[in-house]
């Protein structure tokens, strides 16, 4: 199985109040080297078989019709390596 993620973020001249929120929160609590904060969204989606430039092509649908609005958000689509836990694991299975 594999794992297809996609950033969805506000635009960049979109206002972003959740992440000005945070943005203002963390000098009161003595975190003081951050100085600007976004906040999105984060999907996995998890897909049998290779990942084909077919499947990528449908994710790239699916993230522009369902998962982002385009008119203030952009979005990424890209394959996640598998962690060493996951490669140990499937080794094992083997």
């Amino acid at each position: 199985m594999a794992r297809v993620v996609v950033d969805v973020m506000p635009k960049p001249e979109i206002l972003d109040p959740q992440g000005k929120a945070v943005l203002g929160a963390l000098p009161r609590l003595g975190f003081d080297l951050v100085t600007d904060v976004r906040q999105g969204k984060r999907f996995e989606l998890q897909v049998d078989g290779e990942i084909t430039d077919a499947v990528l092509a449908e994710i790239e649908q699916v993230a522009g019709t369902l998962l982002s609005n385009p008119v203030i958000e952009d979005y990424e689509v890209h394959v996640e390596a598998h962690s060493v836990a996951e490669v140990a694991h499937e080794a094992g299975r083997a």
